[in-house]
């Protein structure tokens, strides 16, 4: 190989390793794992990737590719959504982002603090909840899209989520 090809071959190997490690960060466990480490925390089972419901959340992640907007699919489905631009998003960040609304979580009234979401985060800890199913696109706009479907879904009303 001649040297004037190395830099060319350097550009394909750093791509190459640029686009597993995007995959790598949002495998069905880089989805998985943090659900259960949130739910491991309140004594909550497992949940496990069902590839039936990943295809749901892939059909519509692929539908929202064009605009990135944060509407929810009204499925038969439980779900969580995650959007953003200026980042290269990952399953992790979606995740982490939904359990940090435990902190507005009040499980002795079963109540969220005034002014404050936290029933994405009730969704991932609902034991109920044991199948999940993710998809992450990059949107025409250059924006992120990530949803997780639940099933069976969660979040009903005067239920606790444990």
């Amino acid at each position: 190989m001649s040297s004037s090809n190395l830099p060319l071959v350097f550009a394909i190997a750093v791509s190459l390793a640029m686009i597993h490690t995007t995959i790598a960060q949002n495998s069905p466990d880089d989805f998985v794992s943090p659900h259960n480490s949130a739910r491991a925390a309140v004594g909550v089972g497992p949940v496990s990737w069902n590839d039936s419901v990943a295809a749901y959340a892939q059909a519509y992640a692929n539908q929202r590719s064009g605009d990135c907007q944060l509407v929810h699919s009204d499925g038969s489905y439980g779900e969580n959504l995650f959007g953003g631009s200026g980042a290269d998003y990952t399953a992790a960040d979606a995740v982490n982002l939904w359990v940090s609304e435990k902190q507005y979580y009040d499980y002795d009234s079963n109540t969220c603090a005034d002014g404050q979401a936290c029933g994405h985060y009730t969704q991932v800890v609902w034991r109920d909840s044991t199948n999940i199913g993710c998809a992450r696109v990059v949107c025409d706009n250059g924006g992120i899209f990530i949803t997780c479907n639940y099933y069976p879904p969660g979040n009903f009303v005067g239920q606790r989520p444990y």
